[in-house]
């Protein structure tokens, strides 16, 4: 005798599925994965960019986007593997900090050929299609330091003294910005006489240690120091205490890290041109997100930098600890 036609199908669907009714479910459906926008920096090992690539994440991921930061590590060959790597994943944004203002072309020539937006963050670039360009006024906020310095020297009697620089690699445009900028105030206040310039490759303390240590035996009489980094500013200032020239040498920077609020209290540290990393993250994300909503942002946005001193430190204090430190319960 045959065996009746529902039974053998009831067999059938327990083979498939397994027993009981939950099993007689259909197969649960998988979320579709979130459209990433990606952030590609030079080097994570500085909290400026690590700061700005925070300001990026609190604005997409609201928006129902992934976030990830790929680290270039200041390498043009590594930065376009980055950018290859995310657009053969689909990536639905960029945000560069290109390595230099020359290879963000080559990034921005991918993703223009993969329909992708991207928005450029602080550096610049020499070309390419971009929707926007954020931006510190670098020039202007060097200048700042600058006056700063100047000012404090004729304070001391130093009129004339001599002054070095450790600057950003000048193949960037914001460190073309922030070297003249400096060294227009102090030729302005009277200042000419730059008797030394390092390039930062590492971006380290311990390169910049190094700089300084050099050029403090070289020109002993050495009154007034720029260097446009905040963490490699700690390198530079050991070197100046290890030679204890604390009295009689005057150092000022750029972008702004937590520990530069004692120093600027103790004036260890003059003054700083503190780049808003936070504001400019979120401000390229905005411009990104608009963008991909089909509105125009604005090509070039300016983030203003803020000009801190020993007498002024306490004013910022509350805005610098938002959107330069980012921390949000201060």
């Amino acid at each position: 005798m045959s065996e009746p036609r529902a039974s053998r199908r009831d067999c059938l669907r327990q083979l498939i599925y397994g027993s009981g009714m939950a099993a007689l479910a259909p197969w649960p459906l998988q979320a579709a994965p979130a459209p990433l926008v990606a952030y590609l920096t030079p080097g994570l090992d500085l909290p400026f960019w690590r700061m700005l690539g925070r300001g990026v994440q609190t604005v997409v991921e609201p928006q129902g986007f992934a976030f990830e930061a790929l680290d270039s590590r200041n390498s043009d060959a590594q930065q376009l593997q980055n950018a290859r790597a995310v657009l053969a994943r689909g990536a639905a944004g960029i945000v560069l900090s290109p390595t230099s203002s020359k290879s963000a072309l080559d990034v921005l020539e991918l993703a223009s050929r993969a329909k992708v937006p991207a928005v450029v963050a602080d550096i610049g670039t020499n070309g390419g299609e971009y929707l926007s360009y954020i931006k510190s006024d670098n020039y202007k906020g060097a200048f700042g330091v600058g006056v700063v310095m100047a000012q404090a020297m004729k304070e001391r009697g130093w009129q004339g003294g001599e002054y070095g620089l450790c600057t950003i690699a000048l193949d960037r445009k914001n460190g073309q910005d922030r070297t003249n900028g400096f060294r227009d105030a102090m030729r302005e206040a009277g200042f000419g006489k730059e008797v030394a310039l390092r390039q930062m490759k590492s971006y380290s303390t311990e390169e910049t240690h190094g700089f300084v240590k050099e050029m403090l035996i070289q020109f002993p009489k050495l009154r007034g120091l720029f260097v446009e980094v905040d963490q490699p500013t700690l390198g530079a200032l050991q070197a100046v205490r290890e030679a204890k020239r604390g009295n009689d040498l005057l150092v000022g920077s750029f972008d702004g890290i937590p520990e530069f609020v004692d120093l600027l209290k103790s004036k260890a540290l003059l003054a700083v041109g503190m780049q808003q990393p936070l504001l400019m993250g979120s401000r390229a994300a905005e411009a990104l997100l608009a963008g991909r909503a089909g509105q125009l942002p604005a090509k070039q946005i300016l983030v203003p930098v803020l000009i801190a001193t020993s007498r002024n430190i306490e004013e910022w204090l509350p805005t610098a600890q938002k959107t330069v430190f980012g921390q949000s319960n201060p």
